[in-house]
């Protein structure tokens, strides 16, 4: 998708707060009356966006907000296949691809997006000493050279067939860049919207139409509710308990909601350094004794759906022959018997589990907990906040423990998380899976030449990945967002982009 570019231009600016006891009566008046002109869009956010820098963004919140400030080369189609968004391109070789950017792209500030903004952007990202989070994703880039002021070439150092859809990186002016601006402070891009306003409380971004899209942070779930109850809040998108959820629709006289099937991929991962993890029947047993269909109605409202592979089944590359495993007690006490049998007759087993201070969260864990005490596990929980259980996941420091991956476009991530070569701080196989068949069909995946092969490739990697239960997949939760009935068109989108504020209006 091409986003709709600004018809003028306006440069950068920061907007004070007056107190009202220095205002006269006229000033008064006048605020009063530009005020009433104004429009905005309120949207609450558990937290502000960290970055706003996409070159070092790697929160969905920033890389959200952040899609509404500055362009991309590429964008994606409903399948997640790479389409043009700032440019056009051509593959001349294996190793060489051409991008012609397309007319009337402009930043903010009023100059037009060259192919030397290009250069200027990704050298950065690789540049060791920036520090770029991206840098990885885009290693095998040899040299990039702007052939004329519309046409940028890419020449890479061996065959990569995913190459253009790595280019998702928001474009950013040379002359800042070359200057060392700070984006985060003042991002500068060629998107829908331009910064207006930024403190810890509040970020506000201004449409092309003039309209103000607000986002305010609240982190209580049941505040932001309130506030929305009240008129204090326009739209919240996601991250409510079951109960706010179903609270929510039955205000239909003043909310609205409106959902879409989410690409979330939700999971439950064994370390299989572990003895007793690293014996497939008893990761058999806890698979079948999980009920997914239970807690996706009751904890997530129906909200969600079963999960097979972690790309989603309309991926171009998804396995949509594949629905993970299956509730069944039966089948969970008998590979819990053949586990037993193997070390000498049924004995008391306790396993860890590992998850953040987030409420929906220890919810899910206390679930699973009841529901694996079912065939003789005792799961002993333990959350710690976000950045503890973070680093310990990373370091092999758990039994069993949940996370998701959000966002997901590239099927690389499947190398990027199985591959036994992967494993932290070179990757995310932070379950330390080695399989010798996965990293086969890995590398097959990875090296096809053309898309046919490629999505085969990736489908028979997703199928072993099941077979071999390196992961328990359990379901892709739904974006929702709940809205006030005076807000007219808000679209939701499966990656939970926030890209439905670009047309939305308030009537």
């Amino acid at each position: 998708m091409i986003l709709k570019k600004t018809s003028t231009r306006r440069s950068f600016f920061k907007s004070a707060v007056s107190f009202s006891s220095l205002l006269g009566v006229a000033g008064l008046t006048a605020c009063s009356k530009k005020e009433a002109l104004q429009v905005s869009i309120k949207m609450g956010v558990t937290s502000l966006p960290r970055i706003l820098d996409p070159r070092k963004a790697t929160d969905a919140l920033s890389s959200r907000i952040n899609r509404l400030i500055y362009q991309s080369l590429i964008d994606f189609d409903e399948h997640f296949l790479p389409i043009p968004s700032l440019a056009n391109w051509q593959q001349i070789s294996d190793t060489h691809y051409r991008f012609t950017l397309t007319d009337n792209n402009m930043f903010h500030n009023g100059k037009s997006v060259s192919a030397e903004d290009v250069v200027a952007t990704y050298q950065s990202i690789l540049d060791k000493d920036f520090g770029s989070p991206h840098r990885g994703s885009i290693k095998h880039i040899k040299k990039i050279t702007a052939v004329t002021s519309q046409q940028v070439d890419f020449h890479l150092s061996k065959v990569d067939a995913l190459f253009v859809g790595r280019l998702v990186i928001g474009i950013l002016p040379a002359e800042l860049v070359k200057k060392s601006h700070s984006f985060v402070e003042q991002p500068i891009g060629s998107a829908s919207c331009q910064l207006v306003f930024k403190n810890e409380q509040k970020l506000v971004l201004k449409r092309p139409d003039g309209v103000h899209l607000e986002f305010i942070a609240v982190k209580d779930a049941t505040v932001r509710v309130l506030k929305l109850k009240k008129g204090e809040l326009d739209i919240i998108q996601n991250d409510l308990s079951p109960e706010l959820l179903s609270y929510c629709k039955d205000q239909s006289d003043t909310f609205q909601v409106n959902s879409y099937k989410g690409t979330g991929f939700s999971y439950i991962g064994f370390n299989f350094e572990d003895e007793m993890l690293a014996d497939i029947n008893l990761r058999k047993a806890i698979a079948h004794a999980i009920d997914r269909p239970q807690i996706i109605n009751k904890l997530f409202a129906g909200y969600g759906r079963l999960a097979g592979g972690l790309l989603v089944p309309e991926h171009w590359s998804g396995a949509n022959n594949l629905t993970g495993f299956e509730f069944n007690l039966v089948k969970a006490k008998q590979y819990m018997a053949i586990f037993n049998k193997s070390r000498g007759g049924e004995q008391a087993l306790e396993l860890s589990f590992k998850t953040s201070s987030d409420s929906t969260r220890i919810r899910l864990a206390t679930i699973y907990q009841s529901q694996l005490a079912k065939i003789g596990i005792k799961v002993n929980i333990q959350s710690y906040d976000w950045g503890t259980f973070y680093s310990d996941i990373k370091q092999g420091r758990f039994q069993l423990y949940s996370l998701a991956w959000v966002g997901v476009k590239s099927p690389d991530i499947l190398q990027y998380v199985f591959d036994s070569k992967a494993i932290p701080p070179k990757g995310a196989n932070r379950a330390r899976y080695r399989d010798a068949t996965a990293d086969k069909l890995i590398k097959q995946a990875g090296t096809a030449k053309t898309i046919a092969k490629q999505a085969e490739g990736y489908r028979q990697l997703q199928t072993h990945l099941q077979q071999t239960l390196a992961i328990i997949p359990l379901w892709y939760e739904d974006q929702y967002a709940v809205s006030r009935k005076e807000i007219k068109g808000y679209q939701v989108y499966s990656d939970g982009r926030f890209d439905g504020l670009l047309k939305v209006q308030k009537s």
